[in-house]
Parts: C-alpha cells; structure tokens; sequence
C-alpha cells in the first residue's frame, strides 16, 4: 500500500497522486483495517488484509467468486461469530474513538448497532413494510409511536422508496416488487442510523433497471454513510465507488483509488483479472 498516506491525528487518507482536500481521494479514515486473517474452524480464508475504509466514501470489493470477499465483509459487524469455531487475528479499528471491532473483548452488539448490511438476495421479514422498517427500532427499545413514525418515514424517503409505499405501509412486504424489496431492506439496515453500510452483492438478484435505481441510491447515500460493496460486477465499481480492493484467494491483492486500479493497476495479477484473463 505505497500510495497511502495516512495522517492518524486526522485519520486522513490520501490515496494515488497527491489531492485536494476536497477531492474524492482525500477523505477521513472511518475504519482501519490491520493484518486481519480470519478462519472457519482449521480453514484459513482471510490472510493479513491491510487497508483504510474511506468515510462518506464508496470502497468496492472485487475479485472471482471464493476469494475471500464476503467473508472480509462480515468481519465488519462479527457476524461470523454466530457460528462456533471461527476466529479472527488482527485488528478492525473503528474511528473515532478508536474500538477493535474484531477484539473479544468487544461486546459484538456494538459493531452491529453501528453497522448495517444489506445482503445479495432482498430478504424483508414477513411483516408490513411499515413494520420491516421498525424492526431495528423496536431492538433499541424504541416505542414511542410519534418517533417510529419520524423514523420509518425517514428511512424510507432515503431509501428512495416513500413515494411508492406511502400509502400502503400496512401492506405486507413480500407485495413489492425484487427492486423495492432490496430498497426496503437498505431502508431497514439505515433506520437505527448505523455509520456504516455493508451491501453484500446487493443487485446480483435484480434486473437492469432495479439495479440503476440501487446504483443512484448508493451514490446519494455516501453524502451521509461510510459504504462497503462486494460486487463481481466490474462495471458497477467502476460506476458508484471511489476506492477498490482486489481479493485472491483470501489476499488483498492491491488496493487504491478505483479509477487508477482500473486503468492503471500496479499489479500483474490486478491487471489480468479486469481484462477477463482469469476470474
């Protein structure tokens, strides 16, 4: 990672040629992510991954199917912890106040009230919309009836979808369409108002214009969220993020600002999986 330079007064990080403050490649640190190997039971599948994940920035994941993409996403909010015998080694420090998201001795609740995800298939509960979109309130104990309405509303009108459901909240989800279903699992994921969003694949199952209609959201909303994608679409991380990481075989392979890793990669391997000599 040559072409970083981190300033940690400032958790700021200047990523390829040098940049204007203002720039997409000059933005604060949210999370640090330091020599993290992660194994499911005896099986090895993350090995020493160091990188920044830029603050209200996009940072794409790519690389061919088992490298390891998924599997570094959910070390994000410990969700490979609901299954015995996994560990992590390294850390994942999230700014500013400096908590290893990864450490035992961390209360895995608080990485997963501060982070959202969104996954691969929409997967709302077989509940109303209204009710789908609360359900995260309702785990922080929230029952003011005023406030879940605020709420929801909110969520829903950043999720792009208020327009559409407005007048049918207490319609049940599974009535929407494929599209709308994965915007009302973002609008879910956004309501307890995480930090961070982590969008597992989130337009692999949806058809062109479903997945425009993601692509625009996820472009508005990193004015307010730190965001994560894996996507085997190449194309779409070279639309919506700003920073791209390579995966092989459970190795970051090469990391940097997405344009000049697409144009201009370092490395040899980067550089064959983007033309489609492997992959």
């Amino acid at each position: 990672m040559t072409a970083m330079d981190k300033a940690r007064d400032g958790y700021t990080v200047t990523l390829g040629r040098a940049a204007d403050p203002g720039s997409e490649f000059a933005a604060r640190v949210k999370v640090e992510v330091e020599g993290l190997s992660f194994w499911y039971g005896g099986k090895q599948a993350l090995f020493d991954v160091t990188m920044p994940i830029a603050e209200r920035r996009v940072t794409a994941l790519i690389g061919p199917s088992g490298c390891g993409k998924s599997t570094f996403l959910r070390c994000f909010n410990r969700m490979h912890d609901l299954y015995p015998g996994n560990r992590y080694a390294g850390r994942i420090v999230l700014h500013p106040d400096g908590i290893d998201i990864v450490s035992p001795k961390t209360d895995p609740m608080i990485p997963r009230l501060r982070i959202g995800m969104v996954f691969q298939k929409p997967n709302p509960f077989p509940k109303s919309i209204y009710e789908n979109v609360a359900a995260g309130l309702r785990i922080r104990g929230i029952r003011d009836r005023a406030l879940l309405d605020e709420q929801v509303e909110k969520s829903l009108r950043r999720a792009a979808l208020w327009d559409e459901v407005k007048d049918r909240l207490d319609a049940s989800a599974y009535d929407l369409s494929g599209g709308q279903q994965q915007r009302l699992c973002i609008a879910r994921a956004l309501a307890p108002e995480p930090e961070i969003l982590l969008l597992d694949e989130p337009t692999s199952a949806l058809d062109p214009i479903a997945t425009a209609h993601i692509e625009e959201l996820i472009d508005e909303l990193r004015a307010e969220y730190t965001i994560v994608i894996v996507t085997h679409n190449m194309q779409q991380a070279a639309r919506i993020s700003q920073f791209t990481g390579f995966f092989h075989l459970g190795r970051l392979v090469e990391f940097g600002p997405t344009q000049q890793l697409f144009t201009r990669p370092r490395e040899t391997m980067t550089q064959d999986y983007i033309t489609g000599r492997f992959g």
